[in-house]
C-alpha cells in the first residue's frame, strides 16, 4: 500500500477552471470497438467510497483486490472508480477540466473528487446534482461499461444509481451491502444514540430518539428515497445470511438479493511454532467505537488486575489498526487513557498493509473481534482463518455466523468486558483448547473461485439486464 501522497495524481479543483462539457475532457477513456479490444467481451466498472492508499478499510480493501483481481480475466476489462481528493498529489497525471484523476500506477484505478461538495449523511446523497448529471454522466459516458457494480455510495450518494440507469440503461447494476447504512443513519451500525444497544429493527419513531433533532417524517421520506434509487438496482449481493434477511425485512424483495461471500487471496497458512502457553492476542483493524476496541481494553485491565493463572505467561494484545486520527475527541481520549492502564500487556502498533497480515499474525494466538455492533462479514475473521487462527468473537449478528463457539472459536457478550476477560482466561488456560479450536477452522471462500462465479454472474446479467432470477443460478 502506498501513503495517500504517493497515490493521488489529482490537480483538478472545484475552484480551478473546468470544462463545461467535461466528457470532452474524457474523450481517451472511451472503449475502442469491442474487436479492438483484445477479444474483452465485457467491461466492469467497480465503485467505492475510497481507495485503500488512502483512507483503508474493509469494503475498500475488497474492491480492490477484487477489481484487480478481475482484471486478469482476459474477456472481462475491470475499471476501478474511488471517491478522491483533495489534490495533493505532485505527478500532474489529469483529466483537465474534469474531477477525475488516475491513481499513479495503476492503470483502470481513477479518483472522482468530491470534496467540494457538500454531502447529505442523512439522505445519503450529493446536494448539488451537478455531481451527477455533468462528472459522474461524464465519466460513465467515457467508460462505457457492461455491468456497475456498486460497492459503496458514502461520499458519492444513493443518487449515482439512478444516474447509472438514466445515462447507461442497458448497463447491469449490482450493489454489494458491506453494512446497513441504507437502513441507519448512524453510519449504518444499528446501535441506539443514547446508550450504544443494539437496535433490531429502524422505524421512523426509533431513528427520532437516535436524532431527537429530526422528525419521524424525515426517516419516512429518508426511507422512501433511498428505497427510490434502490429499486433500479438488478441485484444486490449480501456477504452475511444475516445482513441479507435484514434487508429482507427491510424491504429488498428476496428475489432481488443473494447471499456472496467475500472471497480472499488464498496463500500458504501462517508456519506454526511450538508454544506450551497460547497467550498472545491480537486485534486488526479500524479504531473507532463500534469495533469494539475499547471493550478489549477494558478486558485486558481486569487481566492485569488478576492474571490468569499464577506462574502463567502473561497474556499479550498487539493492536493493529488505522483511522484514529478521524475519530471524536472523547473516544481517542479514553482510548489514550485505557492504554496508558494496560502498559504492561498491551502494545498499539498502528498501521499495517494485507500483505503485512500473515506475517504479524504469525506472532499471535487468538484473532479478537469485539465489535459491539452487528458486523456483517468481517474481514478479519477470514484473515484469521487464512492463517489457522481460532478467533474470540462478539456473539451477534455476521461475528456469530461466521465463528462457530467451541468449534473454531470463542464466544462472549457483546460489549461486555467481564465475558471478554472470563472467555480469554478460558481460552488461554485450557490446555489443547488452541488446537482444538485451530482444527475446527474451515476453508475459506478464494478470490479466485469468486471472480470465476461473479464473471459468469456478470455475463448473465449483462445479456439480460432484466433477468435478475437468471443471474441467481449462477450463485447458487
Amino acid at each position: 500500500m502506498v501513503d495517500g501522497t504517493e497515490a493521488i495524481g489529482f490537480v483538478c479543483r472545484r475552484d480551478l477552471p473546468a470544462s463545461d462539457r467535461p466528457a470532452e475532457r474524457l474523450q481517451d477513456l472511451r472503449p475502442k470497438a469491442r474487436r479492438a479490444r483484445g477479444g474483452v467481451s465485457l467491461r466492469v466498472l467497480y465503485i467505492a467510497h475510497n481507495h485503500p492508499s488512502i483512507r483503508p478499510g474493509g469494503a475498500e480493501q475488497h474492491a480492490l483486490e477484487l477489481h484487480r483481481a478481475m482484471s486478469s480475466l482476459p474477456e472481462i476489462e475491470s475499471v476501478l472508480l474511488t471517491k478522491g481528493g483533495p489534490p495533493v498529489g505532485t505527478s500532474g497525471r489529469t483529466h483537465e477540466g474534469t474531477f477525475i484523476a488516475p491513481v499513479d500506477g495503476h492503470p483502470n484505478e481513477y479518483f472522482l473528487y468530491t470534496d467540494g461538495y457538500e454531502f447529505d449523511y442523512i439522505n445519503g446523497t450529493i446536494t448539488d446534482k451537478d455531481f451527477y448529471t455533468k462528472h459522474f454522466r461524464a465519466f460513465l459516458a467515457a467508460i462505457q461499461p457492461d455491468v456497475v457494480h456498486i460497492q459503496h455510495t458514502l461520499h458519492l450518494g444513493y443518487e449515482l444509481i439512478r444516474e447509472v440507469r438514466n445515462t447507461l440503461p442497458k448497463a447491469a447494476i449490482v450493489y454489494t451491502l458491506h453494512e446497513y447504512m441504507p437502513i441507519c443513519a448512524r453510519d449504518g451500525q444499528m446501535v441506539r444514540t443514547r446508550n450504544d444497544e443494539l437496535c433490531d429493527e429502524a422505524t421512523p419513531q426509533r431513528c427520532h430518539e437516535c436524532f431527537p433533532h429530526l422528525s419521524p417524517q424525515t426517516f419516512f421520506l429518508r426511507k422512501r428515497f433511498i428505497q427510490a434509487q434502490f429499486e433500479l438496482v438488478d441485484l444486490f449481493l449480501a456477504p452475511s445470511h444475516f445482513l441479507m434477511q435484514r434487508f429482507i425485512e427491510w424491504g429488498i424483495p428476496e428475489k432481488k438479493i443473494r447471499f456472496e461471500d467475500y472471497g480472499r487471496a488464498i496463500a500458504a497458512a501462517t508456519p506454526e511454532r511450538s508454544r506450551q502457553h497460547r497467550t498472545r492476542l491480537g486485534y486488526f483493524g479500524q479504531l473507532n467505537p463500534f469495533k469494539g476496541v475499547h471493550v478489549l481494553l477494558e478486558a485486558m485491565r481486569l487481566l492485569e488486575a488478576d492474571p490468569v493463572t499464577d506462574g502463567q505467561e502473561r497474556v499479550t494484545l498487539s493492536i493493529h489498526g488505522a483511522n484514529l486520527d478521524i475519530q471524536d475527541g472523547e473516544f481517542r481520549r479514553n482510548l489514550a487513557k485505557l492504554l496508558d492502564e494496560t502498559t504492561k500487556s498491551v502494545t498499539l502498533v498502528g498501521k499495517y498493509r494485507p500483505a503485512d497480515v500473515p506475517a504479524l499474525m504469525r506472532d499471535i494466538d487468538w484473532v479478537v473481534v469485539p465489535s459491539i455492533w452487528w458486523e456483517n462479514s468481517p474481514l478479519v475473521i477470514q484473515e484469521a482463518f487464512l492463517n489457522r487462527r481460532p478467533v474470540i468473537c462478539s456473539n451477534v449478528g455476521g461475528m456469530a455466523e461466521k465463528v462457530a463457539d467451541g468449534v473454531n472459536g470463542l464466544h462472549f457478550r457483546v460489549g461486555d468486558p467481564v465475558s471478554l476477560a472470563q472467555t480469554i482466561r478460558r481460552a488461554a488456560g485450557t490446555t489443547d483448547l488452541w488446537d482444538q479450536l485451530r482444527r475446527g477452522i474451515p476453508a475459506v471462500y478464494s478470490l479466485d473461485d469468486q471472480v470465476v462465479k461473479l464473471g459468469g454472474l456478470y455475463r448473465s446479467l449483462a445479456s439480460n439486464p432484466r433477468a435478475s432470477e437468471r443471474a441467481h443460478a449462477v450463485l447458487r
